[in-house]
């Protein structure tokens, strides 16, 4: 199939997804709310196949260095995968399935699978990364641009972390957990219960951004938006916390987020 823009609906919710711009999420409507930052470098994408930033655009390969290109130099950012087009594996009418290739720059052949699901008070994204070829490090995440603001006053964030990572000059992780501080954040968290995250928007919206993995970057030092980013690892994890998808067992995590109005 294409890779054509897809529009999902379920009850008053209506999701525009651009496979072709790097299988982003472009749009996310419930009712008169647009939830998601507009712009071709905002709506929410998918990180893959790593999160964040990578110390100095290397990492580690079994004994190989290998060297990404330095997208937000002096460092490689939020994967590959956002930076071309995905491709449309099915449509339904609130779902959708699309896939991209993975390939050079990134040194392994691999299949990135993206489930789409909307409900009427939820959307539930799944992504899975598969290899039948050599082993390699990855990490699945997503990097949702939430506007701050829909009209009325601006969004709140509440959630409740076991520690933060240490931010280092670099906005690397230093390896220190420290207790969490007050905000502004471009910082990573550890849940080791899961991610679960609140936004409220007052008198209009609450939306719960949860997930099984143990790892949240919240970013909101921007005045436009608010970003709440579930990831499978932290920043820089490929050095650090490498997780492998091999042959037999893929890399797989969800992320659901649930509205109610106000």
């Amino acid at each position: 199939m294409s890779n054509e823009d897809i529009t999902l609906t379920a009850g008053d919710a209506t999701l525009h997804l651009h496979p072709g711009n790097g299988g982003r999420i472009a749009g996310l409507e419930v009712g008169s709310l647009e939830l998601l930052r507009q712009g071709d470098r905002f709506g929410c994408f998918p990180m893959v196949p790593w999160c964040g930033r990578i110390r100095d655009g290397r990492f580690l390969d079994g004994a190989t260095v290998v060297q990404m290109p330095l997208n937000s130099p002096p460092h490689a950012i939020h994967g590959t995968a956002r930076d071309g087009a995905w491709r449309t594996a099915r449509v339904s009418a609130d779902e959708a399935v699309i896939t991209r290739e993975l390939g050079a720059p990134w040194p392994h052949s691999a299949r990135v699978t993206h489930v789409v699901q909307l409900a009427e008070d939820s959307l539930t994204l799944t992504m899975s990364v598969e290899t039948y070829e050599d082993s390699f490090p990855a990490q699945i995440g997503w990097h949702p641009w939430f506007n701050r603001n829909l009209g009325g006053q601006d969004a709140q964030v509440d959630f409740a972390p076991a520690w933060q990572e240490e931010r280092g000059a670099d906005h690397l992780p230093t390896g220190n957990r420290i207790d969490p501080k007050p905000g502004p954040w471009d910082d990573c968290f550890g849940m080791p219960d899961g991610v679960d995250v609140t936004l409220t928007w007052p008198g209009q919206l609450e939306l719960k951004v949860a997930s099984r993995e143990q790892w949240v970057v919240v970013y909101d030092e921007q005045a436009e938006a608010v970003c709440v980013e579930p990831q499978t690892g932290p920043p820089n994890g490929l050095n650090t916390l490498p997780r492998l998808v091999t042959p037999l067992e893929p890399l797989e995590a969800t992320t659901t987020w649930t509205w109610t109005r106000l």
